[in-house]
């Protein structure tokens, strides 16, 4: 049993989450780098410190994702929180492509089904799956947290108003996954609440990721502020919400 605090991000071997991992360890915890490949893992382990250890987790394998919260269990013994960052924009896009060129075929009318799923496997049903697994352990814990890494393009109120500057972005396949995700925090939150277990999302803003091409405005150190805030907030602090740095409530 691990005397300090736990603490697992998914997707952390590069990125924001890696970022997270960084600053988690910064202030004493433990930290789990997660990471489908095992050996990418453990480079991004030795890259956060000796309090990181790397954690093969595949998000859409149920085998990897059992596998994980069984290693959490058996070799640390407990789990204060649970970080879900994994998540991927699309499998089709073609190289040099713009994201608004992307987008005008990813429209409702138009929209590869097999795209859709593929990245709602990733960014909604492998974040249940995840919470699932490893519920029992955040349960056990006193006060652990919850923090999906969301996106301010998943915001229905924003899409909803004429000068929202990313409306024109908004489709079936990312956007709405992160909508989606918001439903899923909301729907955590109320679950967990009588257990008094916090569950928010965030928004890392418009960050320079593989996950846009580097295209992002903000660097990795800006995206990761609010998960690693929200992630550490203390006994009084809110459940449910979703905010961007620093506490700027976004609509749902």
């Amino acid at each position: 049993m691990q005397d300090k605090p736990v603490a697992l991000v998914t997707g952390a071997n590069q990125g924001i989450g890696l970022q997270i991992a960084k600053d988690l360890a910064a202030r004493g915890l433990t930290v789990l780098v997660g990471s489908r490949s095992l050996e990418r893992g453990e480079a991004a382990a030795r890259e956060v410190g000796p309090d990181a250890f790397a954690l093969q987790l595949d998000v859409t394998d149920q085998d990897s994702i059992k596998s994980a919260a069984e290693r959490v269990r058996n070799e640390f013994g407990r789990l204060d929180v649970l970080i879900q960052n994994a998540a991927i924009s699309n499998t089709k896009k073609q190289p040099g492509q713009s994201v608004m060129e992307y987008a005008t075929t990813t429209r409702p009318g138009n929209v590869d089904l097999d795209e859709m799923r593929a990245v709602w496997d990733t960014n909604v049903f492998g974040v249940l799956a995840v919470y699932q697994a490893m519920l029992p352990l955040l349960r056990k814990t006193p006060g652990s947290r919850i923090v999906n890494v969301s996106s301010g393009v998943g915001s229905l109120t924003a899409n909803s108003d004429p000068a929202y500057p990313y409306r024109t972005i908004f489709g079936p396949v990312y956007a709405a996954s992160k909508t989606a995700l918001n439903a899923l925090t909301v729907a955590m939150a109320l679950e967990l609440e009588p257990d008094g277990i916090k569950v928010n999302a965030v928004s890392p803003g418009f960050t320079s990721t593989n996950l846009n091409g580097y295209a992002g405005t903000e660097t990795v150190e800006q995206g990761a502020r609010e998960a690693v805030r929200v992630a550490l907030l203390g006994p009084d602090g809110p459940t449910g919400t979703f905010t961007r740095w620093k506490e700027e409530t976004i609509p749902w």
